[in-house]
């Protein structure tokens, strides 16, 4: 089979989906399933929906009209504020969208209107991490505004933690949500359907004994792919870390010396070479680069160690094992490495259909 290829089991997904869903609702939250890293495969989508998500999020326009085309028919969040030049197609695809600027709002409700369309609004909060968001005092000035606007519906208000500046999405963050929730409902007379706490970095607090207060949504992305939290990048007990896995071929394995020899200057990507005399090593080159992958963020089997990368190679040591030409190895992968392998044309993408046992893949194929 063609390497390198992410081998996608659905199955494991679906499980953590499923598994996360079914906690949350004890605790009075809803889960909306990111689709963004996985490039809005509708596969993924198709798993999150069966496994009872509420809704699909996404931060690309593009993704949510791919889903769209293939019969996706769940409804669908812009999870990043929306361009000012893409209202329309905003307006066209999108259910509900996240907003920190007024000038946006305004153009949305214009083109919904043109379109005959009501269009859901969620205003972002700003709570310390300093992407996106208005102040709290900012957000009530903001909601009058929204209410007297053709084709909108205030649907909510939502935060985001942990992303720019890892800042904790704790039970003192979510408290301030809520206290805002609160205001804005008794200020505006309105109810709020949503109140969105976060993203997966919300897991901690969301499954421990915490009063979960007025939040009753988050943002799933990374823990139902990868299993994982993301403060700390921990697995979660009973979920698949695996459901994602990146393999890689090799094509040339070989004994060298540990250190360069010659005058060294910078390498490919600008790096001064770090290295250490350790004698000649079995090394392996993997058909796999920064091209395709973020190295940083793969996990090897044991034994193994990455000593080096360019936009095309991989090169590892092998310790005591000399590996076949044409052999292959599996990475387990992290976020970053999950999306830049997602996004990279040269890696195909293969699903593991689990309801007829073989593996189909997707993407682009090469021979």
């Amino acid at each position: 089979m063609t390497a390198p290829r992410l081998e996608i089991d659905l199955g494991k997904i679906n499980h953590n989906a499923r598994t996360l869903v079914r906690r949350l609702a004890l605790r009075g939250i809803a889960v909306m399933g990111v689709t963004k890293a996985v490039l809005g495969s509708s596969a993924i989508a198709h798993e999150m929906i069966l496994a009872g998500v509420s809704e699909l999020g996404d931060s690309r326009l593009e993704n949510i009209q791919s889903m769209r085309e293939a019969g996706i028919a769940a409804p669908m969040t812009l999870i990043r504020s929306p361009m000012l030049s893409q209202v329309e197609r905003v307006a066209e695809h999108v259910d509900l969208s996240f907003h920190t600027e007024f000038e946006v709002i305004r153009e949305l409700s214009r083109a919904a209107q043109k379109l005959g369309k009501i269009h859901g609004i969620v205003l972002m909060v700003e709570l310390g991490d300093l992407r996106e968001g208005l102040s709290p005092c900012d957000v009530e000035k903001a909601v009058p505004l929204i209410l007297n606007l053709p084709n909108l519906v205030m649907r909510g208000i939502g935060t985001n933690l942990a992303c720019l500046n890892g800042v904790i999405p704790d039970a003192q963050k979510m408290l301030e949500l809520s206290v805002l929730a609160d205001s804005i409902e008794a200020a505006f007379d309105l109810t709020l359907d949503m109140v969105s706490g976060g993203n997966s970095a919300n897991l901690l607090w969301a499954l421990s004994d915490a009063n979960t207060g007025r939040v009753n949504h988050l943002r799933l992305g990374e823990s139902i792919l990868l299993g994982r939290e993301t403060l700390h990048r921990q697995p979660i007990e009973g979920l698949f870390t695996d459901a994602i896995t990146l393999v890689a071929e090799v094509i040339e394995s070989k004994f060298k010396p540990s250190e360069p020899w010659g005058e060294i200057a910078q390498t490919a990507f600008g790096d001064k070479p770090v290295t250490k005399e350790q004698g000649c090593l079995m090394r392996a080159i993997f058909a796999l680069g920064r091209q395709d992958t973020d190295p940083k963020g793969l996990s090897l089997p044991t034994g193994f160690t990455i000593l080096g990368t360019s936009s095309d190679h991989l090169i590892v040591d092998c310790g005591p094992h000399k590996l076949r030409i044409g052999s292959e190895m599996t990475f387990q992968l992290n976020y970053s490495a999950l999306v830049r392998s997602m996004t990279s044309p040269f890696v195909v993408k293969v699903m593991n259909n689990q309801s007829h046992g073989n593996m189909e893949p997707i993407g682009v194929k090469t021979s």
